[in-house]
């Protein structure tokens, strides 16, 4: 779908339950993701050019469950997503995709793209398309509706007619419509009647990408491995241990409370960090943030939570080996 003008918004679909579907009529669950094109998603909605205030740009990049989100995908929707951020007749860029995986991917494209002029913002659903009431339309204008405003920048999630940033969010509930929270940083502001209230008044600034020199090498870049343990009773670190043998180069691990970790756990990340591998600290605790970590042999991982940890840690070990 494409209408001419000078400036351009680009949806891009990833799949997702935004284009899922259900041979059981107007069903919230049971249904396969991922069946429906981004081009059908557009049509389906009224308002949505009008909303773009210009031209609307449909891309598949992918359909898919986000739960089995990959590298390969991660490479491509950064190349693309580069790609059109470049172009000076896009004024933003929206991105289709599941909720599963969704906060990981928001994270990924904050660390990799210049978002300091013109916004990713990215959208889902809880609902497939085929549902009696779903809620990826909403989503889906709102989307549109914030990537359009001059005031947006960065990489952004518009839900349940909620903004959050690609940092804070995370997927909180596995069935509500608000399933998505930024926990006691609150969200960027929200979405009413058509436009978009900032929490404090004015859109949050936007620094430069950590590591956006990654972005052109990623199609043939080596991934790391980098796994995540949980820290819980009775954890013998015999899992670290597995890992080292079978060459991780980074391990998170999601500890309790404020970064505690079971001593033969600790014990074993000792033995990690000496065969050199590197380990960074996240609470397993979703509200609030653990202090930071001072006189261990690892770092703490700067108040992300664990998927979002690893996922740094993945592009820190990334730019290390083609610096």
């Amino acid at each position: 779908m494409q209408v001419a003008a000078a400036r351009k918004i680009v949806v891009m679909g990833t799949g997702g339950t935004i284009a899922g579907s259900s041979a059981v009529q107007g069903a919230n669950v049971g249904y396969t993701a991922g069946q429906i094109g981004v081009e059908q998603l557009l049509a389906a909605v009224p308002g949505l050019v009008q909303a773009a205030g210009g031209a609307l740009v449909a891309e598949q990049v992918v359909q898919l469950d986000s739960k089995d989100m990959g590298f390969d995908v991660w490479a491509r929707l950064a190349g693309r997503c580069a790609a059109h951020l470049a172009d000076p007749a896009v004024a933003g860029v929206v991105i289709t995709h599941g909720t599963d995986t969704l906060e990981e991917t928001a994270w990924l494209l904050h660390n990799l793209l210049d978002t300091t002029a013109k916004p990713v913002v990215l959208t889902c659903a809880m609902r497939p398309a085929t549902a009696l009431a779903p809620d990826g339309p909403q989503n889906l204008l709102d989307a549109v509706t914030l990537a359009a405003d001059p005031s947006a920048r960065g990489v952004l999630m518009a839900a349940a007619g909620v903004v959050h940033g690609a940092r804070e969010v995370s997927k909180v509930h596995p069935l509500r419509l608000d399933a998505f929270d930024s926990g006691d940083a609150g969200p960027l502001g929200w979405m009413e009647a058509g436009r978009v209230r900032w929490a404090r008044g004015l859109a949050p600034q936007v620094e430069q990408p950590a590591h956006g020199a990654l972005v052109p090498i990623l199609p043939d870049a080596a991934w790391p491995r980098v796994e995540i343990v949980l820290s819980h009773a009775s954890a013998d670190g015999a899992l670290v241990d597995w890992l080292v043998e079978k060459g991780v180069r980074g391990i998170v691990v999601a500890a309790t409370g404020n970064g505690t970790l079971h001593h033969a756990l600790e014990a074993a990340l000792a033995r990690a960090v000496a065969a050199g591998v590197q380990v960074r600290v996240a609470s397993r605790c979703p509200q609030g943030r653990m202090m930071d970590l001072t006189g261990t042999p690892w770092r703490d991982a700067d108040g992300l939570s664990p998927v979002k940890a690893r996922v740094s840690l993945l592009l820190e070990l990334m730019q290390s080996a083609n610096s």
